[in-house]
């Protein structure tokens, strides 16, 4: 998300804004003000509050707007140089958004499957999103420090992976980093974060910081049509269940939940014993 608001900022800051369209109903969740409220609208800044991106906007009028998204687990944003001078029809496919600017340019929101949670909503402050309201800190800002990070995980009888995971705690690392940060640190994702001692979350802080800041490296530059191979690439053990741990050879494993999965290297963090996939456990039974 980072990488997308430093592409945006290049791309469409100066930009006016022709419309808004919906494509897909359920992504709009404010409706004051209205879409209509951002036509001549000029954009004057792009920024990320944890998993959220924000498009600042300056009105005809001179008031601001924010048009902010969250892309979920499945949505993405592709930048597009022509447009359809029409707007969209809402139907089936994957289309859920598009914001098109008076040059012609912009960008469609997508979101790929059945399950459709990316989200938009126009506001007068960032604040006035629920989510952005109850995020915690963010990694990548001055202020999160060591001493931060162990009051976030003080007392915390839950898996170290979740508190990772919750955008309540940390605002921004997400499923896929956490099992990145996981893998670096050599921690197992099950250990308590409440167990973890003062080394432990120095260590743990310092690869957060590290593995965050490598990513946003990485990505620098890049156009959004490319950012999400350039992540894949990076991954050392997310999304790469059954393959080759790139630092110690072992095979890298998954354990399985409801609506999502973690994967880790055995060798690397749990002492060489595989983790207990719940769910596979039941479906052998």
């Amino acid at each position: 998300m980072e990488s997308l608001a430093a592409d945006l900022r290049e791309r469409a800051v100066g930009r006016v804004v022709e419309r808004a369209d919906v494509a897909e109903f359920s992504v709009l969740k404010t409706y004051d003000p209205p879409l209509t409220a951002l036509r001549g609208a000029r954009i004057a800044g792009a920024a990320r509050f944890g998993k959220f991106l924000d498009l600042a906007c300056t009105t005809s009028d001179g008031g601001t707007l924010h048009l902010i998204t969250h892309l979920a687990k499945a949505g993405w944003l592709r930048w597009r140089d022509q447009l359809p001078d029409a707007p969209p029809k809402p139907g089936k496919g994957p289309l859920a958004f598009r914001l098109r600017w008076q040059d012609g340019a912009g960008f469609d929101l997508t979101e790929a499957g059945t399950r459709k949670r990316l989200a938009v909503y126009l506001v007068t402050e960032p604040l006035a999103v629920p989510g952005i309201a109850s995020l915690g800190p963010d990694p990548l800002s001055p202020g999160f420090t060591a001493d931060v990070l162990a009051g976030l995980l003080a007392g915390r009888r839950t898996q170290i992976k979740g508190v990772l995971r919750d955008q309540k705690i940390i605002a921004g690392i997400g499923n896929a980093y956490s099992d990145e940060v996981l893998h670096a640190a050599r921690m197992s994702p099950f250990r308590l974060a409440s167990s973890l001692t003062p080394d432990d979350v120095s260590e743990l802080h310092q690869v957060i910081i590290e593995t965050l800041r490598s990513a946003v490296e990485r990505s620098a530059g890049l156009a959004a049509a490319e950012l999400k191979k350039e992540k894949k690439a990076g991954l050392a053990v997310h999304g790469r269940a059954g393959q080759q741990c790139p630092v110690c050879g072992d095979v890298v494993r998954e354990v399985s939940f409801a609506d999502s999965a973690l994967q880790y290297c055995a060798t690397c963090q749990t002492g060489g014993k595989p983790l207990a996939d719940r769910r596979l456990s039941r479906l052998l039974k």
